[in-house]
C-alpha cells in the first residue's frame, strides 16, 4: 500500500464511522513516527453495543467496499476499546473514558492530522 493508499483507506473507515454516529473521529498520520502502520483512526462510540456496533460496521463495509479485512481484532468482547488492524490502517473504537484515559492523540500529539470532514451536519 502507498501512503496515499492508505489515507483514502483511513477516510473511507472515517466515512462509515460517521454513517454509524461515531463521535469525534480523528485520523494520525503516525507513519513516520510508528514503523508498523501509516494512519491511526479514532472514534467514540457512547456504549458497550455502539462502540460494538462501529467495529462491526467497520469490518463488514471495508470488506464489501475495497476488499479489506482486518489482520487482528481485539477488544470486542468488552468493547470498552476495540481495536481493528489492518496493518497500513490501525481502528481504535474507544467508550468515552477509556479514550479520556488512553488519550492517544495527547500520546501521539507529533503525528499530523489528516484532513476529514464528516458527512453529518451534527458532528
Amino acid at each position: 500500500m502507498t501512503i496515499k493508499e492508505s489515507h483514502t483507506t483511513a477516510r473511507t473507515i472515517a466515512d462509515i464511522l460517521d454513517t454509524k454516529k461515531g463521535l469525534e473521529i480523528a485520523l494520525l498520520d503516525v507513519g513516520d513516527l510508528l514503523q508498523i502502520t501509516e494512519v491511526f483512526v479514532i472514534a467514540t462510540g457512547t456504549s458497550n453495543r455502539h462502540v460494538r456496533t462501529l467495529a462491526d460496521e467497520v469490518d463488514e463495509k471495508l470488506a464489501e467496499l475495497v476488499d479489506r479485512t482486518p489482520f487482528r481484532v481485539e477488544g470486542v468482547t468488552e468493547s470498552e476499546w476495540v481495536l481493528l488492524d489492518y496493518g497500513d490502517v490501525v481502528v481504535h473504537v474507544f467508550q468515552p473514558d477509556t479514550r479520556a484515559f488512553y488519550d492517544l492523540e495527547r500520546l501521539w500529539a507529533d503525528a499530523p492530522r489528516i484532513e476529514w470532514e464528516p458527512a453529518r451536519q451534527d458532528a
